[in-house]
């Protein structure tokens, strides 16, 4: 039986090199209700680091499958599969780390063509889309504030946020990226490293946040919650300031911030809405292929499974503009 390879989580460690190894599985037939996949692209995700070091949000014991999205050609349909056919690009979500995968085909969504552009709509793209529009019950004319908002996830937020009629405000950590997002449309770019955030939405926002996305957690975290408008939403969907060194947020009880203005803070986590991930899917390579959403993929390239750990390493760098890929 022929062989391929992927990338698993042999151990826990908070070194991602020392939790992961390269290993051949034989290749299969797909189950009857599976399709197998031949992986041309996948995203690298601050979640991949969390999962090898066991600390991640559900329990990830060893040995595991890593890699968050992949964009790929299917080779191979199981008996009971009718909507896919060998040949068929499709989305898929997990095993992205592996030159194959295999996937429930009720879970694989079919994309026009396997493409960088395309797989960073995967993790990125619906993760801000459901978390604005779902979970922050997005409106227009609203103050939308994005932390690390030049990242993977952080520049799609920029953009639907700012494409249903709302002013919005970009965190990052460069000047460079400060012109990224501007050229995205971001009403506000803070470079955090010359300005300080709080000092800013103090003095031009003082009525406060309408909705906050947020993946940074630690300091940009509290500020974030101190400045929240009345019936303001903050939406957490990561804490990456904090993933290496446990950092703790406001030290006073996030409450006493919360009931003065009738204040929020939501969870998301997109394991919990798979179910709606192909409508807004669609939605989105509607956006990008109209030309009305930029697919920003970072320019560094990583090729093979021997790179991934240098992509998880460089994505902590916070150099990174847009979404790190791994091509194979």
């Amino acid at each position: 039986m022929p062989t391929y390879r992927k990338l698993i989580a042999a151990r826990h460690s908070t070194n991602f090199r020392e939790a992961t190894e390269i290993v051949d599985v034989q290749r299969r037939d797909p189950a009857p209700n599976e399709i197998l996949v031949r992986n041309l692209y996948t995203g690298v995700n601050a979640s991949d680091y969390m999962m090898a070091a066991g600390m991640y949000i559900s329990p990830t014991p060893v040995p595991f499958d890593l890699g968050g999205e992949a964009a790929g050609e299917i080779v191979a349909v199981g008996s009971d599969v009718h909507n896919f056919k060998v040949g068929d690009h499709v989305l898929t979500l997990g095993g992205g780390y592996g030159e194959y995968n295999y996937q429930r085909a009720a879970y694989a969504m079919p994309i026009p063509k396997a493409r960088p552009e395309i797989v960073s709509l995967g993790v990125g793209g619906l993760t801000a889309i459901m978390a604005l529009e779902l979970v922050g019950e997005m409106k227009s004319d609203e103050t939308v504030l994005v932390t690390a908002a030049a990242g993977g996830t952080g520049h799609y937020a920029v953009q639907l946020a700012k494409l249903a009629g709302n002013h919005v405000i970009g965190t990052c950590s460069s000047d460079d990226k400060a012109a990224l997002l501007k050229s995205l449309g971001c009403d506000r770019a803070i470079n955090y490293k010359n300005e300080n955030v709080r000092q800013v939405l103090k003095a031009e926002y003082p009525k406060g946040l309408n909705i906050v996305f947020e993946s940074v957690g630690g300091e940009l975290f509290d500020a974030c919650l101190r400045h929240l408008a009345v019936r303001g939403r903050l939406i957490t969907i990561g804490f990456i300031a904090e993933y290496p060194n446990a950092q703790k947020i406001e030290t006073t009880r996030v409450h006493t911030f919360l009931i003065p203005k009738s204040a929020s803070v939501r969870g998301f986590w997109l394991n919990h809405y798979l179910r709606e991930a192909p409508q807004y899917l669609v939605k989105l390579i509607d956006l990008l292929e109209s030309g009305k959403l930029v697919s920003e993929v970072d320019a560094m390239a990583f090729h093979g499974l021997e790179s991934v750990a240098d992509a998880v390493d460089y994505l902590y760098t916070g150099k990174n503009h847009g979404k790190v890929l791994v091509r194979y």
